[in-house]
């Protein structure tokens, strides 16, 4: 490649850089760390990079990778948190903060080579944690709850039962779900589920009602017969939505939308909790939203008062939060929300 070329790609690069900077990062070593990993990388990785970076993550793409080693004079820091920290996070700090995505290739040295590492900046998310002080959606209330908004005749309403002391979702049970996919999903507009469920087979899957390139579950494709105004715009952020992974001990969510999403699932409530916790997982971050390892004691699902849950589900809202003191009290009071119904693993 002509060095004219490369530099009008390196030029790209630095015009797509985050605003803001890092205290501890002047403006002029980030950009004399930054040439200097552009120079490391080979001529496709560098036009990779430029499309990755331009097309902000929307597009499927392979890893960028960088030799482990650092650019030589300048501040240590590893090439995928420099770029991380260069087009997404300004804040970021140390590469514990990051997490590979479950098809980045390259990661840790998965790609076959143990001297290069994947830097693609849309092939990470950072890892999520709980807000402290909690605000009030953190906290899930308690019994069950009821639709705040009027149903369509035709639409299929939310069915519960009682049996022997215990809430059960009788529409959702797990005769469902037995088929070899290892979850299913149910999208719902407050207490209405809208479509069939949705059989996941492969190890992730994304949710999403606009992505431009790429596949799985496409909520725009759902119809209804009635849809209020407060969930024709919550579907309107939706956009990107998430990606669900089945990894090693658990269940990860990516946040690939521009707005919050919002998790509740048993795991992520302390054990022996009457109520369950609801995470708020911001764009571009991750979490670790239900653990094998912590299903498999069951003095933790035990949930006393609390209203209809399989404790093999995850729930997650898009863009609006719930909880005994937020506006909305209960999942169902939300507009657009997902249910995952895990399989037992065996």
């Amino acid at each position: 490649m002509f060095c004219s070329r490369r530099a009008g790609l390196v030029r790209r690069l630095w015009q797509q850089r985050c605003a803001a900077a890092s205290p501890e990062d002047g403006p002029s070593a980030l950009k004399l760390a930054a040439h200097a990993l552009f120079k490391k990388l080979k001529d496709e990785e560098l036009e990779l990079l430029v499309q990755v970076v331009e097309s902000r993550g929307a597009r499927e793409s392979g890893c960028v990778l960088a030799p482990r080693g650092d650019p030589r004079g300048v501040k240590q820091v590893p090439p995928q948190v420099l770029l991380c920290r260069l087009f997404r996070w300004p804040d970021l700090h140390q590469s514990h903060e990051l997490k590979h995505l479950c098809y980045c290739a390259g990661g840790q040295g998965s790609c076959g080579d143990l001297a290069v590492l994947c830097c693609n900046p849309h092939h990470f998310s950072r890892l999520a944690v709980p807000e402290t002080p909690p605000p009030p959606y953190l906290k899930a209330s308690c019994g069950p709850s009821w639709p705040d908004e009027p149903q369509h005749p035709s639409s299929q309403l939310l069915e519960f039962s009682y049996n022997g002391g215990d809430w059960c979702d009788a529409s959702l049970s797990w005769s469902t779900i037995k088929d070899g996919c290892w979850c299913k999903l149910a999208y719902w507009e407050y207490r209405t589920r809208v479509g069939r469920l949705y059989a996941v087979h492969e190890a992730s899957v994304n949710v999403f009602c606009e992505l431009p390139w790429g596949s799985g579950f496409c909520l725009a494709q759902l119809p209804a017969a009635y849809r209020s105004c407060a969930v024709r715009r919550a579907r309107g952020k939706i956009g990107r939505g998430l990606l669900l992974s089945r990894e090693p001990g658990g269940v990860w969510v990516y946040n690939r939308s521009e707005h919050p999403i919002f998790v509740s699932s048993p795991t992520l409530s302390p054990p022996g909790t009457c109520r369950l916790a609801v995470l708020k997982v911001l764009p571009g971050y991750s979490a670790k939203v239900f653990d094998y390892g912590w299903a498999g004691d069951r003095e933790g699902w035990q949930l006393p008062r609390e209203g209809p849950c399989d404790p093999h589900s995850i729930r997650i809202s898009f863009a609006k939060g719930w909880g005994p003191c937020y506006s909305r009290q209960f999942i169902t009071s939300c507009p657009c929300w997902l249910e995952v119904l895990l399989n037992q693993p065996h």
